[in-house]
């Protein structure tokens, strides 16, 4: 794992904005903040990238173990999910819902074991930048390399695994955020269900009804069969609206089913030490306290984007993010600094499509704690594992 200096391609902002993400700039405090950035890349060997994609579904398998753990061992109020929704997960894992996709936080440097920093796997982003924009980037910069990203074509595969015959509408609701994150974030998924023979009605979150008889309904009062929302399932637990949506009577199959709040809960990262103590793959995390670790992050059960989290060295806090998570709870989880390539740190993020592994996304920052304002960079694979000379020579070259 290298971090290579690349020469950005010229009006490559008008490039990536073309492929719709409207968001790789942004303004803070009078600043044009990049988040998009084609000024370095990452590169990767094979057998770097074949162990990555080995982690990411050992992981993944293993936090499937862990939501079977929580419903068999009621181990619910850790996670603080209210009682009134256990019922309703139980119901969802039990008839073994399909799910759609997941991004686990990885830190790695090329060197040690990838340690899983945490799952998003209800409502997770970054998406198309992972999927289309550094593929078209490295199609144009690095056409000789290859990439760890097969996201596109797993997603459409999975769409059409969710599509039974008496499916043919599909709802993609999202918070109504205009043209931000989440809103481009639907718009992909919506272009890749229509690929896989869904046809979509786009909606906010706000535009959907509710009746006793007819269940959920669309703006236009048709029933919603079947929705994708990019909404958290711990937003609905606490919302009139989102308890009908845990009834037994309810009609509408959700994407992501009610099982993954099991698994978009940070208190995973608890349950997982515990059931896989000294795993190489995990860091020593536990609920409520640090225990006995000199060293670690306070992470806010439901926290998003960095926010709230916190690091102590030594029993001392040393760095904070600020935000409005916490009053969940905390999980503690030891410090492991992420790598330093040049002062940037980054995360990657190892997506999985269904249950196989699809590919990854890097985000860094100077920071220690990636937040929303962490860059994004593409990466490439060598095709082989090459020896240092060629490394070498190829540098010089470029």
């Amino acid at each position: 794992m290298e971090r290579h200096a690349s020469t950005p391609r010229p009006n490559f902002d008008q490039i990536v904005l073309a492929e719709g993400l409207c968001y790789h700039t942004a303004v803070e405090d009078g600043r044009v903040v990049p988040y998009w950035a084609e000024d370095a890349a990452y590169a990767f060997d094979a057998a770097e990238i074949s162990y990555l994609e080995g982690v990411t579904e050992e992981l993944h398998q293993m936090c499937l173990q862990a939501v079977e753990y929580v419903i068999t061992e009621n181990r619910f109020a850790d996670l603080k999910i209210p009682q009134y929704a256990w019922s309703a997960i139980r119901r969802s894992w039990a008839s073994e819902e399909p799910s759609l996709y997941g991004r686990f936080d990885l830190r790695y440097d090329g060197l040690t074991p990838a340690r899983m920093l945490e799952y998003n796997a209800d409502t997770p982003t970054s998406l198309l930048e992972a999927a289309i924009s550094q593929w078209n980037w490295k199609e144009t910069v690095q056409p000789e390399f290859d990439q760890w990203n097969s996201l596109h074509e797993r997603l459409v595969e999975q769409f059409r695994l969710l599509r039974t015959q008496t499916d043919q509408w599909l709802h993609v609701g999202w918070i109504g955020d205009d043209w931000g994150e989440d809103a481009v974030t639907c718009a992909y998924l919506s272009d890749v269900a229509h690929e896989a023979g869904w046809q979509i009605v786009g909606l906010t979150m706000d535009q959907i009804g509710w009746n006793p008889s007819l269940g959920f309904l669309d703006a236009d009062d048709r029933p919603i069969e079947t929705m994708f929302k990019l909404y958290p399932w711990e937003w609905m637990f606490h919302e009139e609206f989102g308890q009908y949506a845990l009834s037994p009577q309810c009609r509408t199959r959700w994407i992501e089913p009610v099982w993954k709040s099991v698994l978009s809960n940070k208190a995973l990262l608890a349950i997982l030490w515990e059931m896989f103590p000294g795993h190489e793959n995990l860091l020593p995390a536990y609920l409520d306290e640090p225990t006995r670790m000199t060293d670690w992050v306070r992470k806010p059960l439901l926290g998003r984007e960095g926010a709230n989290v916190e690091i102590y060295r030594g029993g001392t806090l040393t760095g904070a993010a600020g935000g409005e998570y916490g009053a969940e709870g905390y999980v503690y989880q030891e410090l492991c600094e992420l790598p330093d390539f040049d002062g940037w740190h980054p995360v990657i993020g190892a997506w999985v499509v269904g249950n196989s592994a699809a590919g990854m996304g890097i985000r860094e920052s100077r920071s220690l704690i990636t937040d929303n304002q962490s860059k994004f960079q593409p990466h490439y694979m060598w095709t082989s594992s090459p020896d240092q000379e060629t490394i070498a020579a190829w540098l010089r070259e470029k």
